[in-house]
């Protein structure tokens, strides 16, 4: 029996646009202050929200469904990877300055526990660990409602004057 999901997106122009004024504390906090008008295309696209804010650290939060199984049913690892990259990447930007961005470098990935559409609510906890001048190193936790790490990643990010 075929099934059907709606989602919408802000358009990723527009937020960085708004984003390029401000440091990356800022924006972030705008984004989760901003709710639904905030939200990152990727985090519509997968079913996550910003749920918490500070310098060096953000909680991401989201349901897992269905909709996010691989053909041997259970949650793909790819999905679990891309929150746990969002995590770590925002705590990164967290911060930075105005005019100042951060992409990826590498993410290592460690599964620990099958996802399924029973594990229900999930956090992704990113904690910058080492912030240099060019490069960022961050961790992220992926854990469950009764607190179990279900997967770990650590990240490198570069930092860069955007154009």
């Amino acid at each position: 029996m075929a099934r059907t999901r709606t989602y919408t997106w802000n358009d990723p122009r527009e937020l960085d646009k708004l984003g390029r004024g401000m440091d990356g504390l800022e924006f972030t906090r705008h984004l989760l202050d901003a709710g639904e008008e905030g939200r990152m295309p990727i985090a519509s696209t997968i079913g996550f929200r910003l749920a918490e804010v500070e310098r060096g650290r953000v909680v991401l939060v989201g349901e897992i469904g269905e909709h996010l199984y691989n053909p041997i049913g259970m949650v793909h690892g790819g999905v679990a990877a891309t929150l746990l990259d969002s995590a770590a990447g925002s705590a990164v930007h967290t911060t930075v300055p105005a005019g100042v961005g951060y992409t990826t470098l590498d993410l290592t990935v460690h599964y620990l526990r099958p996802i399924t559409a029973d594990t229900g609510a999930v956090r992704a906890i990113g904690t910058v660990l080492n912030r240099g001048r060019r490069t960022a190193l961050a961790n992220a936790e992926l854990r469950d409602s009764a607190d179990r790490l279900l997967a770990h990643a650590t990240s490198s990010c570069m930092v860069f004057d955007q154009p």
